[in-house]
């Protein structure tokens, strides 16, 4: 992938964890967290958001940090791995009918860290097999 590929993929990926301030209308949305109040209390979102801002706080800088770059793709796939768990024991027209933004925020959040659990492996494997690391 070409350096500004991956940047900008750092900053999309941000972008998409701070979205949750949009689906949480400012954590005060009270179903995405009684949904799953394990994953998704407001602390949990909150640390969603810090996430993001780790993201993108590399974005420009991600060559030199390829061990946190294999961190953010581990990071992403326990997200996954724990919404299609919760996609398969749980009922998302339920969270539709108690509130859109939550339902949206369920049927996004993991098919989005799939995406860039993907993303962020293959920039670890370029990083690793290049040349240029230690």
């Amino acid at each position: 992938m070409k350096n500004t590929t991956i940047i900008k993929g750092f900053i999309i990926a941000g972008l998409m964890n701070a979205s949750v301030l949009v689906f949480s209308r400012l954590f005060t949305n009270l179903t995405i967290p009684e949904v799953d109040p394990n994953v998704m209390s407001n602390f949990g979102l909150v640390i969603i958001l810090i996430w993001g801002l780790a993201y993108i706080s590399v974005a420009k800088n991600y060559h030199q940090v390829k061990w946190l770059v294999g961190v953010f793709a581990i990071e992403k796939l326990i997200y996954g791995c724990t919404w299609a768990y919760w996609i398969l024991n749980n009922s998302i027209s339920d969270v539709y009918e108690k509130d859109v933004m939550a339902g949206l925020f369920y049927s996004i959040y993991g098919v989005n860290n799939w995406v860039f659990f993907v993303f962020f492996l293959l920039v670890f494997f370029q990083l690793v097999n290049a040349k240029h690391n230690d």
